[in-house]
């Protein structure tokens, strides 16, 4: 996994949580929800680049 690829899929989950974060403390059940979906979003995406790794060698 190169070291762009690892700061995006980090980011991603960093963002989720602070979305999720906010939407909880301001009661907003919506932004919570973007905010889970974005760091599964991030999970998935560090998933499938390991994958990529594990087959390049």
């Amino acid at each position: 996994m190169s070291a762009e690829n690892k700061i995006e899929n980090t980011g991603d989950k960093i963002e989720g949580k602070i979305k999720e974060t906010t939407g909880k403390a301001l009661g907003n059940e919506r932004m919570e929800a973007e905010g889970k979906g974005d760091q599964v979003k991030g999970d998935l995406k560090q998933a499938v680049e390991h994958l990529k790794d594990a087959f390049k060698h």
